[in-house]
């Protein structure tokens, strides 16, 4: 992620002495993404990521980790919190929550086959019925009342059309999420942002899932839209890739099979999703915060994917 706090090695000496991890030996800051201060650590232990939470409390930051290891316990490839002495898995770091997890094996998949595509699929399902009996509840903080609180923030930078897409997408949107079939879909805990560079491969083996931040408890079938519409797209135009989502589909239906609810809404959810998106990414493009190494998306890659979601229908679930 970006670095809004910096820090260096003299700065966790001490620190990291509450944690297993033996003496710091480097210590390098992640470009990438634009919510938190992450990076690469070394240690006489092996090689792990540091985090420092920007916006997420220390009251809420429980429900993150934990989920993480609820779900590496139950055989889900994912980071793996590291606890202090006492067991704290969250502790402050220049006045902010932080945690450590261990580093996953690979790196990410950017130009990905249906081979990798049927991979996450399988794991997200797999992910999906893992958390099941995970006992905390939160909502997913970007659902549908952080559009609604957010949608009047970036209208004013808009044109004409983008702000009547817009407006008419949330209309849309609120409709739908008041519907019987949406009521009827299956939910729990979610990852939320299952793109391309929050999975790691060995080749075509998949290593695991990261960066759970935006988590919360959603409709499986969010998590399922959002991961379609960047793993299975052309990236120029945003048009699905029909062998790539039938195989991402296909093997998560193999795990975890879709319901006719589920297939009833695949539409909606698809735009739903590409609407979440294009809205961080116009909050985040408008009304950026300060960092060190800040790079803000592009808020048009979302927006050509939702005119092209209401425009073509993709291929059923099942």
């Amino acid at each position: 992620m970006a670095v809004f706090t910096p820090v260096t090695l003299d700065d966790i000496n001490q620190w990291i002495t509450q944690f297993p991890l033996g003496k710091p030996l480097a210590l390098k800051g992640i470009a990438s993404g634009i919510e938190n201060s992450n990076f690469f650590l070394t240690t006489e232990r092996g090689e792990f990521v540091l985090t420092i939470f920007e916006n997420l409390s220390f009251e809420q930051l429980p429900f993150y980790l934990n989920l993480m290891r609820h779900l590496a316990d139950r055989g889900v490839a994912v980071p793996a919190p590291v606890a202090t002495a006492t067991g704290e898995l969250i502790v402050p770091l220049h006045g902010k929550p932080a945690s450590i997890v261990t580093k996953l094996e690979g790196s990410s998949q950017m130009d990905p086959r249906p081979a990798h595509c049927a991979e996450v699929g399988a794991m997200l399902a797999r992910m999906h019925l893992a958390g099941r009996d995970y006992p905390l509840q939160q909502p997913n903080l970007r659902g549908l009342d952080w559009w609604n609180a957010t949608t009047p923030q970036v209208l004013p930078f808009l044109s004409d059309s983008n702000a009547h897409l817009l407006k008419a997408e949330m209309h849309f949107q609120e409709a739908f999420a008041g519907c019987d079939t949406y009521r009827r879909l299956q939910s729990g805990p979610v990852h939320a942002d299952l793109f391309r560079n929050n999975v790691m491969f060995d080749g075509e083996r998949l290593t695991g899932f990261f960066d759970f931040y935006f988590a919360g408890c959603d409709t499986w079938l969010f998590d399922v839209a959002v991961t379609v519409n960047d793993w299975c797209i052309a990236l120029d135009t945003g048009v699905l890739d029909t062998a790539r989502v039938r195989a991402l589909l296909d093997a998560y239906h193999a795990v975890r099979p879709f319901t006719d609810a589920e297939q009833t809404a695949w539409q909606p959810m698809l735009r739903a999703a590409a609407l979440r998106f294009w809205l961080s990414r116009l909050y985040d493009y408008y009304l950026p915060r300060e960092a060190e190494m800040l790079t803000p998306h592009d808020p048009t890659h979302f927006e050509r994917i939702l005119r092209e979601r209401i425009a073509t229908l993709a291929p059923k679930l099942f």
